[in-house]
């Protein structure tokens, strides 16, 4: 008989399998359903459902994990000594892999689920929102906006050119940082010297 260990490996496993599946259906498809998850993870609907007992229970569980990699890349950046726009800029292209994985949040943060998924992203809208500050502070980004809703209007951006690429196949991380650098009111010349060098599309 398996042991307790390989069981839960197992179950693990078939788990993280399920969301990387409904990380690629959802982001064709955002109004797929649970049904369609299972079909393209190659398991029944009752497997599905058993770790995620509603689809609300599976959005969560994908912003969760962006969440978590998000933060990640934002804190330690958050916390250097760099000059606001080159922290930005080095967040943009740190995060521009998650945001093109994650890009249907995007969508689903305008559906029933926004609010769900509003909630759990707040501790990335915290941290963009004092690098904005600090920014402002400094004189590094403008002041038409609070530093919350000009982050957010910025961050935005990062996912929708994202999610942009994905059916046109132009937009990357050179071109999200420039566009947000710019939308944060660093001049042109600056916001092409911080993006990094054009990359291969996703």
């Amino acid at each position: 008989m398996p042991t307790e260990t390989s069981r839960t490996r197992a179950m693990r496993e078939t788990r993280d399998r399920i969301l990387d599946v409904a990380l690629d259906v959802l982001g064709e498809n955002p109004d797929a359903g649970m049904g369609d998850v299972a079909a393209a993870a190659g398991v029944v609907r009752r497997t599905v459902y058993g770790h995620f007992p509603s689809r609300l229970d599976l959005i969560r569980t994908l912003t969760e994990r962006a969440v978590a990699e998000m933060t990640a890349v934002l804190t330690g950046i958050a916390a250097s000594d760099a000059a606001a726009d080159a922290a930005w800029a080095a967040f943009v292209t740190r995060v521009w892999p998650v945001a093109h994985r994650y890009r249907v949040l995007l969508a689903l943060r305008r559906g029933e689920y926004g609010d769900a998924i509003h909630g759990l992203l707040g501790p990335v809208d915290d941290l963009l929102a004092g690098l904005v500050a600090r920014g402002q502070e400094s004189h590094v980004f403008a002041r038409h906006l609070p530093a919350a809703a000009l982050s957010q209007t910025a961050y935005g951006v990062v996912f929708a050119l994202a999610d942009s690429a994905r059916s046109h196949g132009t937009p990357d991380a050179r071109a999200a940082t420039v566009t947000t650098l710019l939308m944060l009111g660093v001049p042109e010349e600056r916001a092409v010297a911080l993006a990094p060098p054009a990359g291969p599309d996703l």
